[in-house]
């Protein structure tokens, strides 16, 4: 039984995407008709991992998260994080428009 630590609670919401992401790639290997074992095999790592990353687990770290997105030829899919930073990008435009004065010179 997996002991619970701050390492592995997520809030809520983070929870749910973990679930989400796990439940996609899982629907990826299925269309592909692939078994748990011959991703495993592909992304070189246990048949355990590539289910705990099916359910969402917290605790499997993003390099095999990437490993199994290749096995799955889905790799390009990890450039889409973060790709388009709404918040970064207006608080870079407010930063921007903020007029500024030209030095006084005696």
């Amino acid at each position: 039984m997996t002991k619970t630590t701050m390492a592995n609670k997520l809030p809520r919401k983070l929870e749910q995407n973990m679930q989400i992401v796990g439940e996609q790639i899982r629907l990826a290997r299925l269309r592909r008709n692939l078994t748990i074992a011959q991703v495993a095999d592909r992304a070189t790592c246990s048949t355990l991992t590539v289910s705990r990353i099916e359910k969402g687990s917290p605790t499997v770290a993003l390099g095999i998260y990437l490993r199994v997105l290749y096995a799955l030829q889905l790799e390009d899919d990890i450039l889409l994080l973060a790709k388009d930073d709404i918040l970064g990008r207006n608080l870079q435009d407010i930063k921007l428009k903020i007029p500024k004065r030209a030095s006084k010179k005696v």
